[in-house]
This record gives structure tokens, sequence and C-alpha cells, in this order.
């Protein structure tokens, strides 16, 4: 599944226009600590924080995230949405609390 399909399947908005729409979703990692999501969050992962700062865009770089998931209505920072749009970091918001976030990702990609 794209980045794109699962943001619309989800309810998740855009942030920006995604600049890798077609990113392969192949995980989910939830988890708002930067050092811990930066050795723990998979290759191709769409990941769930309230974390909207330029250093998590680093992160999600570093770890080859394919999806920033913003969670709880949390403010994505300008110089992060820019670095972001520069880098292809695809990010995407939701009102919904990490765990249903992360729940509507897992009902996308688990077996049911």
């Amino acid at each position: 599944m794209t980045a794109a399909e699962l943001c619309e399947r989800c309810g998740f908005t855009p942030a920006f226009p995604l600049p890798e729409p077609d990113k392969e979703i192949r995980g989910g990692f939830c988890g708002d600590l930067l050092s811990w999501a930066m050795g723990r969050a998979g290759e191709g992962c769409a990941w769930c924080t309230v974390m909207g700062s330029i250093n998590a865009v680093a992160v999600a770089s570093l770890a080859d995230a394919a999806l920033i998931v913003l969670c709880h209505d949390a403010v994505l920072m300008e110089d992060a949405r820019a670095r972001a749009a520069q880098q292809g970091i695809n990010i995407a918001l939701t009102p919904l609390p990490e765990f249903e976030a992360a729940a509507a990702v897992a009902g996308q990609l688990l077996p049911r």
C-alpha cells in the first residue's frame, strides 16, 4: 500500500502535497522519543507521533520512514514542513491519538 492510499483509507490529511505519494508502507511505528524512533522505526513505516519538529523530519529521513502521521492535531513547525518537502518526507495530519492512528494503520496493513 502506498502512502497516499494509506492516508485516504485512514482519513489522514496530507500536511502539504505528498512529495513521495507512491512510497510503500511496510509497517507502523509509534513513539515520540526521537532517539528511540531513530533506532527502531523500520524502513517504510508509517510513524505515528506528536513530534512536528525539524528533528522529527531528520529522524524520518534517517530511518527511511514512508510517512509521518502527526497525531492529536499536533502542530507541524514551518521549518519542518519546508525541510520535509525539500527532502521528500511525507507528512499527514490527524486529530486521532497515536493509539487510534496506529490502530487505523494496522487495520489497513495486517491480514484480516
